[in-house]
């Protein structure tokens, strides 16, 4: 078990309830984790677990101990191979970063599997397999059985399943293992996974009680067979530690003392000193198209080189050139270890889509006394706590740039770190600061 403060927990949630399916593999998925994590033992803050829009992406509200990115169908090993990279090269390369994906989400990102297993990055995958699209209503994937039954091959499939592990050994995959969801030994090779230093994959076969069972003559005890019927090795296939993992490797070549080179660009410099002894969390929200995540951006950089650290966490519609746009940032004396603005010290709402979509955040409902709300004087707010700010955001700066315009005001009347440094960058992007507004604040 988990050691914090002298006593004994788990990686999970206290008191999680499953959400799965009676019966469903996932439940048993999950626990093993769990129990493999507790047999580690790895500091909460050491673990990283990466998932997509999968049933088993419902995991991530059961592992509230570690960090957890919640990611688009098929692209979390892709967002795993990114955060494991930065940890081993420029971070504290410490993390483990886990992948829990289905099957559907796996031949989605097969292109991302193949490719972490190629540069052999410290990414653990594991597969939920139930031989088919669960959330979305039981279609057939690639990892379906020949004769399957599902919602889109109602007489049986006539394609042969993806063998996975052959693919991620082809790769150049070195901790490759197929298991059933319950097998005894399970916990010891998703320890064996986790622990191996580089890309390791683990497939477990499983049962999807809403549709696999349902529509097929499926029990737990067939899942063997399943396997040895299409020629798809069972147990531990491959353990090797001949590669050198990916960031060990990248920082070795190019970051020795024999072979660095010098960047042309060192990256943010600090140039000024800062005034801020609390956090400051910023929700700024606009029109999609309108430049609100830029403007964020150049919040960020400010802050930065005023000496604080940010974060900065971006949501806008699928549709990307309509709707909304909005970023929620944090600068802070101190270092933050997590994103978004659940009580937004300042909101900037820069148009009426931006005010929809706040509405639709109850941010309103969000914000304290102390709050700070600085609006374009044509919207229309709901009534709220904190002080609002009505100036004329879209007429003095234009709609491109009404988003930064209250952000300016904010730092020139609050002062969290000097003015001039978020001027300056306002004059390298604009040209002048005087010719950033086409009139003064009415």
């Amino acid at each position: 078990m988990l050691k914090n403060n002298g006593l004994e927990c788990t990686y999970m949630t206290q008191g999680a309830v499953m959400p799965y399916c009676k019966g469903c593999g996932h439940t048993i998925v999950t626990k093993k984790l769990n129990e493999a994590l507790e047999k580690l033992n790895y500091p909460p803050s050491d673990v990283v677990l990466v998932t997509d829009i999968g049933c088993i992406g419902l995991i991530d509200a059961l592992f509230d101990k570690v960090h957890t990115v919640h990611t688009t169908h098929g692209r979390s090993t892709a967002f795993a191979t990114g955060i494991a990279v930065a940890d081993k090269t420029i971070g504290k390369k410490k993390l483990k970063t886990i992948v829990m994906i289905g099957d559907g989400g796996s031949m989605i990102g097969l292109l991302h599997i193949v490719n972490a297993a190629l540069l052999n990055t410290d990414v653990t995958v594991l597969i939920a397999n139930n031989f088919l699209f669960g959330m979305t209503g039981g279609q057939q994937s690639s990892f379906s059985p020949i004769d399957f039954i599902t919602q889109t091959t109602p007489q049986g499939n006539i394609i042969p399943p993806l063998d996975i592990c052959s693919v991620a050994i082809s790769a150049k995959a070195e901790f490759v293992a197929r298991k059933v969801a319950s097998d005894k030994d399970l916990v010891d090779v998703f320890a064996a996974a986790i622990s191996h230093d580089g890309f390791s994959i683990v497939e477990v076969l499983e049962l999807c009680t809403e549709h696999a069972t349902t529509k097929n003559e499926l029990k737990g005890s067939e899942l063997v067979n399943i396997a040895e019927k299409h020629g798809h090795a069972l147990g531990i296939i491959k353990s090797d530690d001949s590669r050198i993992e990916f960031g060990k490797n990248y920082v070795g070549k190019y970051h020795s003392e024999q072979k660095s080179i010098k960047p042309k660009d060192s990256g943010i410099e600090i140039e000024a000193n800062n005034s801020l002894t609390k956090p400051i969390s910023f929700f700024i929200s606009g029109s999609a198209g309108e430049k609100v995540q830029s403007a964020a951006a150049m919040l960020c950089e400010s802050a930065v080189r005023s000496g604080l650290f940010t974060s900065q966490k971006n949501d806008n519609p699928v549709t990307q050139g309509s709707g909304f746009s909005l970023s929620e940032v944090i600068i802070s004396p101190e270092e933050i270890l997590y994103t978004g603005a659940d009580y937004p010290s300042v909101v900037v709402i820069a148009s009426e889509e931006g005010l929809k979509e706040a509405i639709a955040q109850k941010v309103f409902e969000r914000v304290t006394e102390e709050s700070i709300i600085i609006t374009d004087e044509s919207l229309t707010l709901p009534g709220c706590k904190g002080e609002v700010v009505k100036i004329s955001l879209r007429k003095s700066c234009g709609a491109n740039k009404a988003a930064l315009g209250a952000i300016d005001y904010f730092i020139s009347n609050k002062n969290p770190f000097p003015t001039e440094v978020l001027h300056k960058l306002i004059e390298k992007k604009f040209g002048s600061y005087e010719s950033f507004y086409k009139e003064k604040f009415i």
